[in-house]
């Protein structure tokens, strides 16, 4: 699944082609993605420019001069694909097509239909069952030790998984946890309440330093994948210990080697060694 550096630079690509531009035609390919669309879907959109378009957590939120807002997400498999001017064929997959009065023309791409888009206002938006109750955005500066800290406190689930929980901190996914945690020394076993004081402070570094350099990278591509331009991101080359099990450990002072365990249903890479 698509995790925040991914969506980050989706919504990049879209909102330098999209941004101040109106949609003058949108057309359904299918009536449902994970949800069905909204019987207004088209019509709510159509005519009307694009005012911003931003992300938060793993969403992509789209604003219009009217205050409609539709907030999409990838899914397992969706990406967004930009073309000038007309596409004279369509991909099998190609399931929703936004056309523009700038003769610019948007492709959603979805083979395994996970991904959705649904329609709210500026209004409501902060109260919609997909947005209410996410945590805050690791690259925000609500966000450092303290505060995950806080968010951590009096939790006893290991902390690889409370890092996946969206109501802790946004938009981390499986990767960027592992990363994250091998570069702060954190077993991802540790418990979530010890992580205070300076454990937090590195921990929170780490996000942060992961995130930015995966966006810098264009994201992750291991299946689906693929930035708004059809060009594959390239951080996966860049892993130290994601998918690497039973390599050297990559911290040239450590002589351990990276294992692989199963916490709630995902895997998890790590140097037993040197992350404690």
């Amino acid at each position: 699944m698509p995790e925040l550096p991914e969506v980050e630079t989706v919504c990049r690509g879209l909102e330098q082609a999209l941004v101040g531009d109106k949609f003058e035609k949108i057309t359904l390919r299918r009536e449902n993605l994970r949800f069905p669309f909204a019987l207004n879907f088209a019509e709510a959109l159509e005519a009307k420019k694009i005012i911003s378009l931003r992300r938060r957590a793993k969403y992509i939120l789209m604003t219009l001069e009217d205050g409609t807002v539709m907030i999409g997400h990838l899914g397992m498999s969706g990406s967004f694909r930009i073309d000038q001017g007309i596409v004279s064929e369509y991909e099998k997959h190609d399931h929703i097509v936004f056309h523009t009065e700038n003769g610019i023309t948007v492709r959603y791409h979805d083979p395994r239909r996970f991904g959705f888009m649904m329609l709210t206002n500026t209004d409501e938006m902060d109260k919609h069952p997909q947005l209410a109750n996410i945590g805050p955005e690791p690259l925000g500066n609500e966000f450092g030790g303290p505060q995950l800290a806080e968010r951590l406190a009096g939790r006893a689930a290991p902390v690889k998984t409370a890092l996946l929980d969206q109501k802790v901190v946004a938009g981390i996914g499986n990767i960027y946890a592992c990363e994250a945690l091998f570069r702060s020394h954190i077993s991802p076993k540790r418990k979530s309440s010890t992580i205070k004081g300076k454990r937090a402070d590195l921990l929170a570094e780490a996000v942060r330093h992961v995130l930015n350099e995966a966006i810098a990278s264009g994201g992750s591509t291991l299946r689906n994948y693929s930035q708004t331009s059809g060009e594959l991101g390239y951080f996966q080359h860049r892993f130290q210990v994601y998918d690497k099990e039973g390599s050297d450990c990559p911290n040239e002072m450590c002589s351990g080697s990276v294992k692989r365990l199963i916490q709630s249903g995902r895997s998890t890479f790590y140097c037993p060694s040197c992350q404690r």
